[in-house]
């Protein structure tokens, strides 16, 4: 459609409510709560899932239903605010706890709340501030032309108004379930966490987790995703465990002290995957993200100019209010003000040019990730690559100039980190403002929601990181935080050159072979990574989607696919799962954990591991099978 004849759903000569205080008050919580429970998430299995439909019913089932306020602008507003939380906790949980795990090492000093609080939210707000005067060029110019699906299936959830009271009672059964499933597991410790069955003929095991998060999280992605995943697990612990034990024999291999059999016989599979697959993954990992980043270069370049020459037609004379931005002199008194912030910060070891070139540089991602987002979802926005190869070009310069060791290397992360908040938010904004345009939302509003949901969500994921870490641990088995375990290990290689090369390049060409038959390695590398019990469980949730989807297509049936009851109920599982984890982390701190924990008395173990699991399947199944009230 032609976006000089769009017409959005509120005229713009029609004045509703939008910027209000319940929109305010709603979309400042859903921020904390949402960027809470994505932040819990991304530390357990390496990714985020977007949260703007989920906040869009919430809001809708409060505005709407509660409030009795017929106010689609508004329930707009409660989502572009609430989702900032999950798309700045995303870059935030993908870089930032290296610093802890250099703290814990004694490399480093740990850092403060104030130093993490200040790079999210410098990083949020450039995000934010850089795609202002791009919506014009991207939103408006290329409506019909770019699709931004999430941003359209927002559009469409909210559109759906008379749906607000079903498609809300899907999210908030999710939330209840795996509240309660998660409680049983890691709260009262009467479930195994873990259903394993070892494979000694193969000098492995078969383990899937009991958590209903990752269901949620494989039906959201769906069976693609999910088996590319699965297939990684598979060549990790079925051919490259075994492979390694059987071979390896009385071999000493670095980065073990003991050899491969004592390391087996003392810890089995998981003693082999610590010690030398997770250095595989992490090669396959790093190598499909610079893939992926590769894969779409002409695109880049293509965007950036594209970008670049739109802005000239940005500046808009109309006082149309769906035309109303930002003015270009709040942006640049903004980008100065973050420059010079940059500079004066101690934890970033830059100077004023080195400032300014981060903020170039995170324009151009920003202007990236916008279009990205656009084309291909927010889902399938190569981040990883784009913090990858930042990293690699800043602890290389770093190293380069001189500053080495521990002042280097938390510089780099600080660098790294900022570019990937920067990019995760200019995709996240880009979005909303999609919805926005759709809707008939005012821009220059929803660019206000989304600098307020920064600075809140900013200000809180510091004390979600700090809880997390001093509760369980960055790199436990609770919160493994594969994606900045990774960093960490690229950042130490590069500066002090004591990877293990030649388990990195193993899993370098593992992905170059999977992206030669025509396999997006990104998926699979990051199953290699994690480990199994994991993308098992992923699977499982991919599994169901699968059978749902083949069902609905042999019915006939045209399901809004982001709007369907199984992803609202899986959105709900994760956001539940998560909450949880936060509620435990704050009884682990102030001690009363112990307390709860019955599994000493009584315990179902793998049994009741197999039951929740079941369990799992059953309800998810019922969630995405039942038919909606109204279409």
């Amino acid at each position: 459609m032609d976006n000089k004849e769009f017409k959005p759903f509120v005229p713009a000569d029609k004045i509703t409510p939008e910027f209000t205080v319940t929109s305010i008050i709603m979309g400042v919580i859903l921020a904390v709560v949402f960027g809470a429970a994505n932040a819990y998430l991304g530390l357990r299995v390496g990714m985020t899932v977007s949260a703007s439909i989920p906040a869009a019913v919430i809001s809708m089932a409060v505005i709407r239903v509660i409030l009795k306020k017929d106010s689609i602008l508004e329930s707009n507003m409660v989502q572009t605010i609430g989702s900032a939380g999950e798309s700045l906790a995303a870059g935030a949980i993908f870089t930032l706890p290296a610093l802890f795990l250099w703290a814990k090492e004694g490399v480093m000093d740990a850092p403060s709340m104030v130093e993490i609080a200040i790079i999210s939210v410098v990083g949020g707000l450039l995000g934010v501030l850089f795609m202002v005067p791009l919506r014009n060029a991207l939103i408006v110019n290329e409506h019909g032309i770019l699709p931004y699906p999430e941003g359209t299936a927002c559009a469409e959830v909210l559109l759906a108004g008379e749906e607000g009271g079903s498609s809300a009672k899907s999210v908030f059964i999710g939330m209840g379930v795996a509240a309660v499933f998660k409680f049983l597991v890691d709260g009262l410790g009467v479930v195994a966490g873990v259903v394993t069955a070892k494979i000694e003929a193969l000098k492995t095991e078969l383990s899937a987790e009991v958590y209903p998060a990752l269901v949620g999280v494989g039906y959201i992605c769906g069976p693609k995703i999910a088996a590319y995943m699965f297939a990684g697990g598979i060549i990790g612990w079925f051919v490259c465990i075994p492979a390694i034990v059987t071979f390896g024999g009385d071999t000493i291999l670095y980065p073990a002290d003991v050899s491969i059999a004592e390391l087996y016989a003392a810890g089995g599979a998981s003693a082999i995957w610590s010690k030398y697959i997770r250095y595989i993954g992490a090669g396959a990992v790093a190598a499909g993200g610079i893939i992926s980043l590769c894969k779409t270069l002409p695109l880049i370049v293509k965007t950036f100019k594209e970008a670049i020459a739109g802005l000239k037609g940005t500046k808009s004379t109309s006082n149309l209010r769906t035309e109303q931005d930002l003015s270009m002199k709040v942006i640049c008194i903004g980008v100065i003000a973050m420059i010079l912030l940059l500079w004066a910060l101690p934890v970033i070891p830059v100077t004023l040019l080195g400032a300014i070139v981060i903020v170039v540089f995170g324009f151009f991602f920003a202007t990236v990730s916008s279009r990205m987002v656009g084309l291909v979802g927010s889902s399938n926005n190569p981040v990883s690559g784009m913090a990858i190869a930042t990293l690699l070009i800043a602890t290389a310069l770093l190293k380069v100039t001189g500053d080495v060791g521990a002042h280097g290397m938390q510089g780099a992360i600080a660098i790294g980190s900022i570019i990937c908040i920067i990019a995760c938010m200019a995709g996240d904004t880009s979005q909303d403002l999609k919805t926005g345009y759709i809707l008939g939302a005012t821009p220059k509003k929803q660019q206000i929601g989304e600098v307020l949901g920064t600075v809140v969500s900013g200000l809180a994921i510091g004390g979600v990181l700090f809880l997390l870490d001093k509760a369980w641990g960055f790199g436990s088995e609770a919160i493994p935080a594969p994606q900045a375990t990774l960093m960490k290990m690229i950042v130490e290689g590069v500066m002090n050159e004591n990877l293990p090369w030649a388990l990195v390049f193993i899993g370098a060409f593992i992905a170059i072979a999977f992206e030669v038959i025509g396999v997006s390695s990104l998926p699979v590398a990051i199953g290699l990574y994690l480990p199994l019990e994991l993308s098992s469980t992923i699977m499982i949730g991919g599994l169901i989607r699968l059978v749902i989807d083949k069902k609905n297509a042999k019915a006939g049936k045209k399901d809004g696919g982001e709007a369907s009851n199984g992803i609202l109920f899986c959105s709900g599982m994760i956001a539940g799962e998560g909450l949880v984890g936060i509620l435990l982390a704050i009884f682990a701190v102030i001690g009363i954990d112990s307390a709860i924990n019955v599994s000493g008395s009584f315990t179902t173990g793998q049994i009741g591991g197999l039951v929740l699991i079941i369990a799992m399947i059953v309800l998810v199944w019922r969630a995405a099978s039942g038919k909606k009230e109204k279409q």
